[in-house]
Protein backbone atom coordinates (compact mmCIF):
# COMPACT_ATOMS: atom_id res chain seq x y z
CA UNK A 1 0.00 0.00 0.00
CA UNK A 2 1.45 3.14 -1.03
CA UNK A 3 0.42 6.81 0.57
CA UNK A 4 1.46 9.68 -0.64
CA UNK A 5 0.89 13.46 0.44
CA UNK A 6 -0.25 16.36 -1.64
CA UNK A 7 1.53 19.52 -0.58
CA UNK A 8 -2.24 21.80 -0.70
CA UNK A 9 -0.49 25.50 -0.70
CA UNK A 10 -3.01 28.11 -1.01
CA UNK A 11 -1.92 31.34 -2.96
CA UNK A 12 -3.89 33.80 -0.94
CA UNK A 13 -4.18 32.04 2.40
CA UNK A 14 -6.47 33.94 5.20
CA UNK A 15 -4.98 35.12 8.09
CA UNK A 16 -7.45 34.23 10.89
CA UNK A 17 -7.57 36.93 13.26
CA UNK A 18 -6.82 35.63 16.97
CA UNK A 19 -9.81 36.67 18.31
CA UNK A 20 -13.37 37.61 16.29
CA UNK A 21 -13.90 40.81 18.70
CA UNK A 22 -11.81 43.74 17.61
CA UNK A 23 -12.04 46.34 20.42
CA UNK A 24 -11.13 44.24 23.25
CA UNK A 25 -9.86 46.14 26.06
CA UNK A 26 -7.09 44.21 26.51
CA UNK A 27 -5.70 44.74 22.73
CA UNK A 28 -2.04 45.47 22.35
CA UNK A 29 -2.32 48.36 20.05
CA UNK A 30 -4.22 50.27 22.76
CA UNK A 31 -2.39 52.48 24.23
CA UNK A 32 -5.24 54.43 26.37
CA UNK A 33 -5.65 51.18 28.90
CA UNK A 34 -2.06 51.67 30.41
CA UNK A 35 -0.85 55.35 29.73
CA UNK A 36 2.97 55.22 30.46
CA UNK A 37 2.32 58.34 32.76
CA UNK A 38 0.69 55.99 35.02
CA UNK A 39 2.46 52.87 35.60
CA UNK A 40 3.92 52.29 38.39
CA UNK A 41 7.47 53.80 38.91
CA UNK A 42 9.91 50.93 40.86
CA UNK A 43 9.45 52.69 44.15
CA UNK A 44 5.74 51.95 44.02
CA UNK A 45 6.50 48.58 42.44
CA UNK A 46 7.85 47.34 45.43
CA UNK A 47 5.31 48.78 47.91
CA UNK A 48 2.03 46.76 45.29
CA UNK A 49 4.13 43.85 45.39
CA UNK A 50 3.70 43.45 48.86
CA UNK A 51 7.51 44.06 50.39
CA UNK A 52 7.09 45.15 53.18
CA UNK A 53 9.45 43.21 55.77
CA UNK A 54 6.84 42.57 58.40
CA UNK A 55 4.43 41.76 56.39
CA UNK A 56 6.28 38.96 54.29
CA UNK A 57 7.36 38.01 57.75
CA UNK A 58 3.78 37.64 59.06
CA UNK A 59 2.86 35.64 55.89
CA UNK A 60 5.38 32.98 55.51
CA UNK A 61 4.93 32.47 59.33
CA UNK A 62 1.22 32.11 58.52
CA UNK A 63 1.64 29.53 55.83
CA UNK A 64 4.81 27.84 57.92
CA UNK A 65 1.84 27.50 60.46
CA UNK A 66 -0.52 26.24 58.50
CA UNK A 67 2.01 23.62 56.91
CA UNK A 68 2.71 22.39 60.36
CA UNK A 69 -1.16 21.62 61.23
CA UNK A 70 -1.86 20.16 57.86
CA UNK A 71 1.19 17.98 58.64
CA UNK A 72 0.40 16.98 61.78
CA UNK A 73 -3.40 16.32 60.51
CA UNK A 74 -1.60 13.64 58.08
CA UNK A 75 -2.56 16.41 55.42
CA UNK A 76 1.11 16.22 53.38
CA UNK A 77 0.39 17.34 50.31
CA UNK A 78 -1.28 20.08 51.53
CA UNK A 79 1.36 20.99 53.95
CA UNK A 80 3.72 20.71 51.66
CA UNK A 81 1.92 23.65 49.15
CA UNK A 82 1.97 25.71 52.65
CA UNK A 83 5.39 25.46 53.02
CA UNK A 84 6.32 26.06 49.24
CA UNK A 85 3.74 28.68 49.26
CA UNK A 86 6.28 30.25 52.18
CA UNK A 87 9.57 29.25 50.45
CA UNK A 88 8.59 31.69 47.52
CA UNK A 89 8.46 34.37 49.60
CA UNK A 90 11.70 33.67 51.63
CA UNK A 91 13.92 31.27 50.07
CA UNK A 92 16.38 31.05 52.75
CA UNK A 93 14.70 29.46 55.82
CA UNK A 94 16.68 26.52 55.80
CA UNK A 95 13.44 25.37 58.53
CA UNK A 96 10.72 25.36 55.83
CA UNK A 97 13.50 23.37 53.64
CA UNK A 98 13.90 20.55 56.49
CA UNK A 99 10.20 20.48 57.41
CA UNK A 100 9.78 19.93 52.94
CA UNK A 101 11.92 17.34 53.30
CA UNK A 102 10.88 14.91 56.17
CA UNK A 103 7.40 15.46 54.13
CA UNK A 104 8.63 14.57 50.54
CA UNK A 105 10.33 11.37 52.63
CA UNK A 106 6.92 10.51 54.17
CA UNK A 107 5.23 11.14 50.36
CA UNK A 108 8.25 8.56 48.85
CA UNK A 109 9.68 10.98 46.34
CA UNK A 110 13.35 10.66 47.65
CA UNK A 111 15.06 12.54 45.16
CA UNK A 112 13.06 16.03 45.94
CA UNK A 113 13.73 15.08 49.63
CA UNK A 114 17.12 14.87 49.20
CA UNK A 115 17.46 18.61 47.27
CA UNK A 116 15.10 19.84 49.96
CA UNK A 117 17.54 18.78 52.73
CA UNK A 118 20.54 19.71 51.65
CA UNK A 119 19.36 23.14 50.70
CA UNK A 120 18.49 23.13 54.37
CA UNK A 121 22.46 21.91 55.52
CA UNK A 122 23.46 25.34 52.99
CA UNK A 123 21.52 27.74 54.33
CA UNK A 124 22.24 26.22 58.50
CA UNK A 125 25.39 24.30 58.75
CA UNK A 126 25.15 24.53 62.29
CA UNK A 127 21.58 22.94 62.73
CA UNK A 128 21.87 19.67 63.82
CA UNK A 129 18.40 18.28 63.27
CA UNK A 130 19.14 19.89 58.97
CA UNK A 131 21.88 16.90 59.11
CA UNK A 132 19.77 14.38 60.53
CA UNK A 133 17.36 14.95 57.48
CA UNK A 134 20.01 14.79 54.97
CA UNK A 135 21.09 11.33 56.55
CA UNK A 136 17.77 9.84 56.39
CA UNK A 137 17.21 11.49 52.87
CA UNK A 138 20.55 10.08 52.05
CA UNK A 139 19.84 6.63 53.41
CA UNK A 140 16.45 6.32 52.08
CA UNK A 141 18.10 7.65 48.61
CA UNK A 142 20.31 4.22 49.02
CA UNK A 143 23.57 5.99 49.71
CA UNK A 144 24.50 4.75 53.58
CA UNK A 145 28.37 6.14 53.14
CA UNK A 146 26.98 9.80 52.64
CA UNK A 147 24.33 9.16 55.15
CA UNK A 148 26.61 8.44 58.06
CA UNK A 149 28.84 11.50 56.70
CA UNK A 150 25.94 13.74 57.66
CA UNK A 151 24.95 11.89 60.82
CA UNK A 152 28.08 12.46 61.95
CA UNK A 153 28.30 16.16 61.10
CA UNK A 154 25.28 15.65 63.17
CA UNK A 155 27.05 14.05 66.11
CA UNK A 156 29.77 16.81 65.85
CA UNK A 157 27.21 19.61 66.13
CA UNK A 158 26.43 17.73 69.54
CA UNK A 159 22.88 18.13 68.94
CA UNK A 160 20.62 15.65 69.11
CA UNK A 161 22.68 12.76 69.83
CA UNK A 162 20.17 9.83 70.93
CA UNK A 163 18.10 10.73 67.82
CA UNK A 164 21.41 10.68 65.59
CA UNK A 165 22.14 7.32 67.43
CA UNK A 166 19.41 5.91 66.55
CA UNK A 167 19.19 7.21 63.07
CA UNK A 168 22.82 6.28 62.09
CA UNK A 169 22.48 2.59 63.16
CA UNK A 170 20.49 1.96 59.91
CA UNK A 171 22.97 3.52 57.84
CA UNK A 172 25.20 1.34 59.45
CA UNK A 173 23.33 -1.96 58.77
CA UNK A 174 22.58 -0.82 55.29
CA UNK A 175 25.69 -0.78 54.19
CA UNK A 176 26.73 -3.89 56.23
CA UNK A 177 23.85 -5.78 54.25
CA UNK A 178 25.55 -4.45 50.82
CA UNK A 179 29.01 -5.02 51.22
CA UNK A 180 28.03 -9.12 52.08
CA UNK A 181 25.43 -8.72 48.78
CA UNK A 182 28.52 -7.18 46.59
CA UNK A 183 31.02 -9.95 47.87
CA UNK A 184 28.62 -13.41 47.37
Amino acid sequence: MKMTWKNQSKKNPKKRPISQFENLPFDPTDDSIFPEEKLPKNEEISNVNGDDDNDTIKLVESFQQQGNKLAEEGKYREALGKWESALLLMPDRAILHEQKAQILLELGETWKALQAATRATELEPSWGEAWVTLGRAQLNYGEPDSAIESLDRALAIKTLLRLVMIDKLPCIIFRGENSYRHQV
